[in-house]
């Protein structure tokens, strides 16, 4: 039987056109970037536009993602994508909390790794007390990815992950995301890889959305930016298990952007098939935009 809209729940998700219609109720704003302020190929000029005005008229925007890397990497891609500067305050990422970790591990001593990912996440070592090793001589598996995204899947990986879980070793998961969005096309993540191994019964580590310490770094970040402790944080991201699941843990308002990984799911963009489409994945949003303009 279909949901109509009389029979909607009080605090039913309300479809905004845009951010502008919501944005006086906010004075600081956590934003996915994948998905949201670009696909992995250019940028999307309306959601840039959307967070320079956001910044210029209510307050600090940090740019919250799960990329496996650390900020000086990512801006280096917001160049090629031309995505400037002046939409942002600062950049956190997954890869940020994970190379931390990494650090106070290998203090003091050589740490012998396992990376599984393309080569252009090294950054989240690089100058670390690592050294990359194969397979059957590592101590810990570092995940940011798959090693040729374009062509495999998690299958792929069955049995290099059994024999890990085997010698019972540690997966440190720098990028939680199961799927991305690049161009038109959903690429796997290390985060889908991560699943694999957990159903295995192997030990991981996640880093980034929807795990609590990087909501906690982000706020201590936001509060920095605006000079003061008290503010309304809005969330913004198309990830349903990591952006609205990450932001209802961390008690903050969400607004889901529909057409970026889920595009598909939800073909009707209405209050109706919003509270369908929550109640199936157990989260709750403010709203709901298709892309994120001013």
């Amino acid at each position: 039987m279909s949901l109509h809209a009389a029979s909607l729940p009080s605090g039913a998700p309300s479809v905004l056109g845009r951010l502008s219609e919501i944005a006086d109720q906010y004075d600081a704003l956590l934003c996915d970037v994948w998905g949201v302020v670009h696909d992995g190929t250019h940028a999307h000029a309306d959601a840039v536009h959307a967070l320079a005005q956001f910044r210029a008229r209510r307050g600090p925007v940090i740019l919250l993602s799960n990329a496996p890397r650390p900020a000086e990497d990512v801006e280096q891609q917001f160049a090629r994508l031309r995505v400037p500067k002046e939409c942002y305050d600062s950049i956190l990422t997954s890869g940020m909390l994970a190379r931390e970790d990494i650090e106070g591990r290998s203090a003091g001593r050589e740490l012998r790794l396992l990376h599984i990912g393309p080569e252009r996440d090294r950054g989240i070592i690089r100058d670390l007390q690592v050294i990359c090793v194969a397979a059957n001589e590592a101590e810990l598996v570092l995940c940011t990815g798959l090693y040729d995204d374009d062509a495999e899947k998690p299958d792929d990986y069955r049995v290099m992950l059994a024999d890990l879980k085997a010698r019972e070793l540690v997966l440190l998961c720098a990028n939680p995301d199961i799927v991305v969005q690049r161009g038109g096309k959903l690429i796997y993540c290390a985060g889908a890889l991560a699943r694999v191994y957990t159903e295995m019964g192997g030990d991981v580590v996640y880093y980034g959305k929807p795990h609590p310490p990087i909501y906690a770094a982000a706020k201590e970040r936001l509060r920095f930016a605006a000079g003061r402790d008290a503010l309304h944080i809005l969330v913004l991201g198309d990830g349903i298990e990591t952006d609205i699941r990450g932001a209802n843990g961390a008690g903050l308002d969400a607004v889901f952007i529909a057409d970026g990984i889920h595009g598909e799911d939800i073909p009707d963009l209405t209050p109706a098939a919003l509270v369908r489409f929550f109640a199936c994945a157990g989260v709750t949003a403010k709203g709901a935009m298709r892309k994120l303009v001013w």
